[in-house]
C-alpha cells in the first residue's frame, strides 16, 4: 500500500482518532478534578480498570455498550472509594494514593487476566461503524473522521459539553472556586468536600469509559498494562490545557496521530529502530510540555486538602 494512497491516509486518520478517544475522555475527566483542586494521579489505574471491566462485560454479555457502561462505573466507583474518601474527606496525600491505586490495579488486572484466560487472549468482534451522511463521503478525511463507532462522536460532545459547563453554569463556577478559592466557596454555603468528591467521581467515570473504549474498540482485546502511560499523558494534557477541553481534544489528536504514525512506520518497513519509533509519542509530549508548560496555570489550591470552616 502506497504511503500517499487515499486508503492509507484515510486509515491513518481513522487510527489517529480511535487512539485519541481514551486520552480525550481521561484528559477531560482529569481537568474536572484539577479544577476542583484534586490532583488525580491515579488516572492511569482508572483507565486500566475500565479497560479490564469493560472488556470482560462486553465479552460475556456480547454488548459493547454494556461494556462501556461497566467500565465507566468501575472507574467511578474506584475514584470514589480510593481517591475521594482518602484524599478529599481524610486529607491523605493525593500523589501517594494515586500512585498506589495505579500500582494495585496494574498488578490486580494482570493477575485476574492470567487466572481467567491463562495464556489466551480472546478477542471481541469488529464494532459497527456509524457513517455521517455526506461528510463520510469526502475524499480521504471522510472515512477517517466521519465513520466511527458511536462513542467517538459522544466523546466529542462530552468535550464540548464540558466547555459549556465550565463557562456558563453554577457547577462550573463552583468547581473553579473549589480549586482556587475553597474558603470563599465554603463561605457561600457550598460544601467544598462534596464538590470535590463529585469532580473526582466524574473523572473516574470518564477515565473508565476511555479505558473501556481502549480495550473494546481500540484493540478488541485486553492486555495487561495496555494503558501504556495514557493516564499520565492525560494529566499533562489537562495541565497544559488551562481549563479548556478543546485543547485537550487537540492534544489527544496529536498524540493519537503519533501513535498511529509509529504503527504506520513499522508496517511500511521504514528502517528506523523500533525503540525510536515507540518513543515518538512521548517525545512529542515532552516537546509540547517544554514549549507551552511555562504558560500553563493551575488552580491555587491544587493538591491541598480543605477542611470545612477553614479560612485563608
Amino acid at each position: 500500500m502506497s504511503l500517499l494512497s487515499d486508503q492509507f491516509l484515510s486509515s491513518l486518520i481513522f487510527g489517529s482518532v480511535t487512539a485519541a478517544v481514551p486520552l480525550l475522555l481521561a484528559g477531560c475527566g482529569e481537568q474536572v478534578s484539577e479544577k476542583a483542586g484534586v490532583m488525580n494521579i491515579g488516572l492511569e489505574g482508572m483507565i486500566l480498570l475500565g479497560a479490564y471491566v469493560g472488556f470482560l462485560v462486553a465479552y460475556y454479555e456480547e454488548s459493547f455498550w454494556l461494556g462501556f457502561l461497566a467500565g465507566a462505573l468501575a472507574g467511578g466507583v474506584v475514584a470514589f472509594v480510593v481517591v475521594a474518601i482518602p484524599c478529599v474527606w481524610m486529607a491523605m496525600n493525593q500523589v501517594i494514593i494515586g500512585l498506589a491505586l495505579t500500582l494495585v490495579v496494574q498488578g490486580l488486572t494482570a493477575l485476574l487476566q492470567f487466572f481467567q484466560f491463562s495464556h489466551s487472549y480472546p478477542r471481541l468482534p469488529d464494532v459497527d461503524l456509524i457513517p455521517i451522511p455526506l461528510l463520510s463521503d469526502i475524499r480521504i478525511i471522510g472515512p477517517g473522521l466521519f465513520n466511527h463507532q458511536g462513542l467517538v462522536y459522544i466523546s466529542v460532545l462530552i468535550c464540548i459539553g464540558l466547555s459549556l459547563v465550565f463557562r456558563f453554569t453554577h457547577f462550573g463556577m463552583n468547581l473553579t472556586a473549589a480549586g482556587s478559592k475553597p474558603a470563599a466557596l465554603d463561605a457561600a454555603g457550598i460544601d467544598v468536600a462534596m464538590t470535590r468528591t463529585v469532580a473526582v467521581v466524574i473523572t473516574g467515570l470518564l477515565a473508565g469509559l476511555g479505558g473501556a473504549f481502549m480495550s473494546e474498540v481500540g484493540g478488541g482485546i485486553f492486555v495487561p498494562l495496555m494503558s501504556n502511560g495514557a493516564g499520565y499523558i492525560g494529566i499533562v494534557l489537562a495541565m497544559l490545557a488551562r481549563g479548556k477541553p478543546s485543547i485537550v481534544l487537540g492534544g489527544s489528536l496529536v498524540y493519537g496521530a503519533c501513535l498511529q504514525a509509529t504503527t504506520a512506520m513499522q508496517v511500511t518497513g521504514i528502517d528506523i529502530p523500533t525503540d525510536v519509533i515507540q518513543m515518538l509519542p512521548f517525545a512529542v509530549v515532552i516537546i509540547i510540555l517544554v514549549a507551552f508548560g511555562r504558560k500553563s496555570s493551575l488552580p491555587a489550591e491544587l493538591g491541598i486538602p480543605y477542611f470545612r470552616g477553614q479560612r485563608g
